[in-house]
């Protein structure tokens, strides 16, 4: 698939069967940039990245003049510099992004109730019942952009399709600036021919193996016997990507977000190599986790640790606890174990990342017994202080000790204390 560079644009430009396509995909074009540009009018159809540029910055956003030189979001703004010498670097002013998404968003949710906001930056809707007031499905894409452009000066790219994934691949195929619907009829013969990086849950791994199979396709996937799909990427992925390729999604547009997940990671700005080091991010790290669970009422049964190398390999290990929790202790001493045999070596570590997944409410099943509840209570009592005086206010000790006899405190059983006064 594109990197939405614009080069692949297809757009509908006349009449099409929309009678079976409630769902809409809309998505800004090239958001943050495109903010920027309202109050430097001076630097549009110039290569403008937004980021930051210190250390390891990244690239949060990349107009489409800089896409057409290989750059595009996530990519270390080091190497986005390489490929596009003449960009120009702005930093991000996310309290405008969040206003103009917030402006945005109450577009949407006056031509329908039912809003899905993805990101800042995008949103599903069904607009199913919203015919009577505001017309055809195409009809209502139209009128978004229309109204998005009047009223905030930015554009969008809106998919019009049967399901919610169908919509979403069309709007990338629309942008920038585009509108493209895909009939219900038309579902397959519109996903086939595009490539399996089209298909959700194909990252380059998935499509080296899909390639070596010979499936270059979403067509190719579609045909191939379930049991050799299920062999080159495992059941779970083999049952869903066969569904996609035939536009199989039955999802709704849900206006309650529910939180798959939540996490922290830090990209340093020196490669760490001291395992003493890596272990005390891990547990600040957690510490943020945890605290963020217990203040949206959430445990998490599996720990994920996401881990990044000097060079750039990306490693994720996950552990599943027998009973989900939301404490930082519990949630750092299954990350550490998750990180045993993967530094010491020498290994360079870039970045580091905690995620608690598999969420559900907390109290929802409770035990009996708690073994994590004197961490608990103690890690609840932070959160009171934190509440009163900030998140700095107090913290593990061994975040406040030297980085070595701090990350080997932290290795230890806590029975010695859960913080301090920083």
């Amino acid at each position: 698939m594109s990197k939405q560079d614009g080069s692949s644009r297809q757009v509908t430009t006349g009449p099409v069967d929309d009678s079976a396509t409630p769902i809409l995909h809309v998505d800004m074009d090239a958001f943050f940039v495109s903010v920027e540009l309202l109050r430097r009018p001076e630097l549009r159809g110039k290569p403008v990245l937004v980021g930051g540029t210190a250390g390891r910055g990244v690239v949060a956003a990349a107009s489409y003049e800089a896409r057409r030189y290989g750059v595009n979001s996530a990519m270390p703004m080091s190497l986005a510099l390489q490929r596009c010498p003449n960009a120009i670097v702005l930093r991000g002013d996310y309290a405008r992004y969040s206003e103009y998404s917030k402006r945005v968003m109450a577009i949407f949710e006056q031509l329908t109730p039912l809003v899905e906001p993805l990101s800042i930056d995008e949103a599903f809707l069904d607009v199913s019942g919203a015919r009577r007031l505001h017309g055809s499905p195409a009809e209502i894409a139209w009128t978004i952009r229309e109204r998005v452009r009047a009223e905030t000066g930015l554009t969008c790219s809106v998919g019009v399709a049967a399901t919610k994934y169908v919509a979403k691949v069309a709007s990338s195929r629309a942008k920038p600036d585009g509108m493209l619907v895909v009939p219900a009829s038309e579902t397959v013969a519109f996903l086939h021919p595009l490539p399996v990086s089209a298909l959700w849950g194909v990252g380059r791994v998935t499509e080296q193996s899909l390639a070596r199979l010979g499936l270059r396709t979403v067509g190719d996937v579609a045909a191939m016997p379930a049991d050799a799909l299920t062999r080159a990427v495992g059941p779970s992925l083999a049952a869903r990507l066969a569904r996609l390729a035939n536009g199989d999604d039955p999802r709704d547009v849900t206006t309650e977000r529910v939180e798959k997940s939540i996490g922290h990671e830090v990209t340093f700005h020196h490669d760490l190599v001291d395992p003493d080091q890596i272990a005390r991010e891990l547990l600040r790290l957690a510490a943020d986790v945890g605290a963020r669970l217990r203040k949206a009422r959430l445990v998490g049964r599996t720990v994920t640790l996401k881990l990044r190398y000097g060079d750039f390999t990306t490693v994720t290990r996950s552990r599943t606890l027998s009973e989900p929790t939301d404490v930082a202790r519990r949630i750092y001493d299954e990350a550490a174990a998750a990180l045993t045999g993967l530094v010491g070596d020498g290994e360079r570590v870039r970045l580091i990342g905690v995620r608690a997944e598999q969420l559900r409410p907390t109290g929802d099943g409770a035990l009996l017994w708690d073994p994590d509840e004197e961490w608990r209570d103690a890690e609840r009592t932070i959160d009171e202080v934190a509440a009163r005086f900030g998140r700095g206010a107090v913290r593990p000790a061994a975040l406040v000790r030297p980085a070595g006899e701090g990350a080997r405190a932290a290795r230890r059983a806590g029975s010695r204390g859960a913080g301090t006064a920083g």
